[in-house]
């Protein structure tokens, strides 16, 4: 049994959603420096060739799979 869609929640949703919305930004706003760990891992994965890095479709196909 679905709950009946009033404009009160509707209201609620996109007021739970702005603010969501709010701290997004001002998340993306912020300038974080990475962390020494976070810096060799980016470099090491940076050393992958392309060759052997799978799609965003194959990955999906994978995971899906179990």
């Amino acid at each position: 049994m679905s709950e009946a869609v009033t404009l009160e929640r509707i209201h609620e949703d996109l007021v739970d959603i702005k603010g969501e919305i709010k701290f997004l930004k001002h998340v993306m706003e912020e300038e974080y420096e990475f962390s020494d760990w976070a810096k060799r891992e980016l470099a090491e994965a940076r050393k992958i060739p392309d060759s052997e890095l799978i799609s965003h479709e194959e990955a999906k196909k994978r995971i899906l799979a179990k």
